[in-house]
């Protein structure tokens, strides 16, 4: 039996750029499929407060979750084994911090 997944599609654009002479690329969208719901996680990052804002644990829950299933998908990869260790020490400790009420 397929294991099923989530389906995304994040669209990623230039608005403003740092410095007058940068370089302005075109958008671009990136289809991708994760085991997680990640709208269910931003809202637990959220509400677990640990940020300065809620666009901050938007932003760090839509990272993590790219970063980690990139990672799961590449678990024999050697870039990654010294740091899968402490990765999962991480998100124990990420999990276990209390949401704010």
């Amino acid at each position: 039996m397929e294991k099923r997944t989530n389906k995304y599609k994040l669209r990623l654009e230039l608005l403003e750029t740092s410095k007058v002479d940068d370089t302005v690329y075109a958008p671009i969208e990136l289809a991708f499929d994760n085991h997680d719901n990640i709208f269910t996680i931003i809202e637990r990052m959220k509400n677990r407060d640990i940020f300065k804002t809620k666009d901050q644990a938007a932003e760090f829950a839509i990272g993590l979750k790219m970063f980690s299933e990139v990672m799961l998908k590449n678990r024999e990869n050697e870039l990654f084994s010294e740091f899968r260790p402490a990765f999962s020490e991480f998100m124990k400790k990420l999990k276990s911090t209390p949401t704010k009420e």
